[in-house]
């Protein structure tokens, strides 16, 4: 019976740990697919590289897999080189996005100078703006150069900047978002009870407008939307800064966010 006792004691203390060495490889292979999943987010490009040389030193350093329990040996480069294939796919994946960012932002810029050059020889800088934004390419267009005061129709003369703004549009490939904005002044009328009302119906009616100037241009791209006041571009306490509120907007939606 002693002996008997010392062979269960002896088997207790030599339980077969060899399942530990796929588990560990488990763990690795779950990491992997975390950092390629975390691959499709949009990252800065150094905090990857802080990241992942963070995640190589801790995988070369051959830690403990458990608290409390025994290193169990593995194969010398098996997890180094998993990660460094998964590494250098999600560094060429951020470099990728890199490039993609530099070239959509040349194509805005030579956008935005086109329409610059427009507004200049035109004698419109007082109606027209133009900016580069994070979201993309803004053309800022005061109420004064499209509308009448408290109307959604576009005037006359409006139709040669809609065709403009269109012939810009055609030539790139991002979305396109059309906004209204109005000043705080409320309006109450049959047509349109509400700043939203007009701000609404104003992105529409140009959108519409430079769809049909364009035949190029997929209204797939094109959503419009209207803000009424809540957006305002200027202080509502001044006509001056009024008149910057009541305008429409379009924005090109960058595909690339850096």
């Amino acid at each position: 019976m002693a002996r008997t006792r010392h062979n269960s004691q002896e088997h207790e203390e030599h339980v077969d740990e060899t399942w530990l060495v796929p588990y560990s490889d488990i763990l690795t292979l779950l990491l992997a697919l975390f950092i390629v999943l975390f691959a499709s987010a949009q990252i800065d490009q150094k905090k990857f590289e802080q990241m992942a040389q963070s995640f190589n030193g801790a995988f070369q350093g051959n830690p403990a897999i458990l608290d409390g329990m025994r290193t169990v040996p593995q194969p010398p480069e098996s997890r180094p080189q998993t990660f460094d294939k998964v590494s250098s796919a999600f560094a060429a994946m951020g470099n990728e996005r890199a490039v993609n960012f530099q070239q959509e932002t040349v194509q805005l810029v030579e956008a935005k100078r086109t329409m610059d050059r427009y507004i200049e020889e035109n004698n419109l800088t007082g109606s027209f703006d133009t900016m580069l934004t994070e979201e993309g390419l803004l053309v800022r267009i005061k109420e004064t150069a499209l509308f009448e005061s408290g109307q959604a129709d576009l005037l006359p003369s409006a139709s040669s900047y809609a065709a403009t703004v269109a012939a810009m549009l055609a030539k790139l490939p991002q979305k396109v978002v059309i906004s209204g904005h109005t000043d705080n002044i409320p309006i109450n009328t049959a047509e349109f009870p509400t700043n939203w009302d007009l701000s609404s119906k104003r992105a529409v009616n140009f959108m519409k407008y430079m769809l049909v100037q364009e035949s190029k241009l997929q209204p797939a791209r094109f959503s419009a939307v209207g803000y009424g006041e809540y957006r305002p571009a200027a202080a509502n306490t001044t006509p001056e800064g009024r008149a910057q509120n009541r305008r429409v907007e379009v924005l090109i939606v960058r595909k690339y966010m850096q």
